[in-house]
């Protein structure tokens, strides 16, 4: 077993905290242009399918289009042709037309917020163990000042300064890393509701005009 000195745990704590930082301004950036490609696809996506003359002419923009609308449209459309294949209707295709497509797309947008959610518990797990972690750092280092005052007899700055230094990094450091993780988890919840309130809409829309169109895409 190796053997730590209480001065080792300190630095030990602070580059977890270091590592909880990079991992968190990682997940910033990243979702960060996730979310803002995201918006350019489904606005791009929304602009296309409403100016098509026809269900068939949408069906052509969802099937070259990216994002999760257009994903969400091509799940409809995927739906609306399989009703009508020929041959004996498995248990998936079974029931009331209306139920079988709303099924599907309260499948897909299940799917498509999973993908939203994807990193954000990370950021929160960091945002509520961070300042936790530059606590402990903390208490330990005033122990290891403690130690110190004990074996010098003396409680001189020369003695203490090092220790609790180290514990006030620690505990900024903490502080540092919890902010941007809540910040940014915050966010990226909000931006997720939004995105799946817009999935939501859409969905309810698809419904009407599969139901106007008689259930079939021609």
């Amino acid at each position: 077993m190796p053997h730590f000195s209480s001065s080792d745990i300190v630095v030990i704590t602070l580059w977890v905290l270091a590592v909880f930082s990079v991992v968190t301004w990682t997940l910033i950036v990243v979702k960060g242009w996730a979310q803002w490609r995201l918006s350019q696809e489904n606005k791009r996506f929304s602009q296309t399918f409403w100016n098509a003359k026809g269900l068939r002419e949408a069906e052509q923009a969802a099937t070259t289009a990216a994002g999760p609308l257009a994903r969400l449209a091509l799940c409809g459309f995927t739906a609306l042709r399989d009703m009508h294949k020929g041959g004996e209707q498995n248990l998936q295709h079974s029931g009331d037309q209306q139920d079988i497509l709303e099924r599907c797309l309260r499948q897909q947008v299940q799917k498509e917020q999973n993908r939203l959610d994807s990193g954000l518990m990370v950021l929160a797990s960091i945002g509520s163990t961070a300042p936790f972690v530059g606590l402990f750092g903390t208490v330990w280092g005033i122990m290891h000042a403690l130690q110190d005052i004990s074996k010098s007899g003396s409680a001189g700055l020369d003695v203490v300064a090092g220790p609790i230094g180290e514990a006030l990094i620690a505990t900024a450091l903490g502080i540092a890393t919890a902010i941007p993780a809540v910040l940014a988890y915050n966010y990226g919840l909000r931006r997720t509701r939004l995105y799946v309130a817009e999935m939501e809409d859409f969905t309810t829309d698809f419904l009407h005009l599969a139901m106007k169109s008689g259930f079939k895409v021609e």
